[in-house]
């Protein structure tokens, strides 16, 4: 099974409107954060940005659990030395609601350009306007699963056409020196290299006794005439 890559025309991106009156803030920051991640998608790969617009309403009703409120803090620094600033969550809400929303959601998402390409789809509202109407966002409450309508269906593979009948092929005659040949052919090629090599070894041996005399004659007269002492 070949792994799914999702590709630009295969993400349908919607706008969805998000009431953060009475929600949790960090419980609020996870939903959205997938959202924008596109995580709810079956077509989710880490590496792309998959996912969908969201805007936020009533950013200044988010509540902390517990006494975080009054005990934790947001930091900030210029850049400079000495230029760290500390602010409690008790004065950013009442003072900045957005910008706390906007940090709890930056905080969810990928520290590089992918994670900045997505928080660029958010957009927190402190009140219950937004200027996005033309999109026509949908209503989505908090822990609702969108409903993705999925890739376009695919159309039906062809049919296989039918293959041609194969022709019969001629076989070839076989070779006067192959194995292919019947046994009465390899016996009557058998005979005739044996004839073949007879008269072979017959005319050498003519030959090598035509050659004794004069081979005799040339030889040194001390051994011509132990020769034929030995001979007597």
């Amino acid at each position: 099974m070949k792994t799914y890559a999702p590709r630009p025309q295969d993400i349908e991106r919607r706008w969805y409107v998000v009431d953060a009156d009475g929600a949790v803030l960090g419980r609020l920051a996870s939903e959205v954060a997938k959202l924008l991640r596109g995580k709810n998608k079956p077509i989710f790969a880490p590496h792309a940005d998959t996912g969908d617009h969201v805007v936020v309403v009533n950013a200044r009703g988010v509540v902390l659990s517990g006494a975080k409120r009054a005990s934790k803090q947001y930091h900030h620094h210029s850049g400079y030395p000495g230029g760290l600033r500390s602010v409690d969550y008790e004065r950013l809400l009442s003072e900045r609601p957005s910008l706390a929303v906007e940090k709890a959601v930056r905080g969810m998402l990928p520290k590089n350009r992918l994670g900045r390409k997505m928080i660029a789809k958010l957009s927190v509202y402190d009140g219950a306007e937004h200027p996005h109407t033309a999109q026509k966002p949908e209503p989505l409450k908090l822990g609702e699963m969108p409903r993705w309508e999925g890739l376009p269906a695919l159309a039906a593979p062809p049919e296989p056409e039918e293959a041609p009948a194969a022709k019969p092929s001629a076989k070839r005659p076989a070779a006067s020196g192959s194995r292919s040949g019947s046994p009465a052919s390899r016996a009557v090629a058998g005979a005739g290299k044996e004839s073949a090599r007879t008269s072979r070894t017959a005319k050498a041996s003519a030959a090598a006794k035509a050659k004794a005399p004069d081979d005799e004659k040339k030889a040194p007269a001390r051994t011509r005439r132990k020769k034929n002492e030995e001979e007597s």
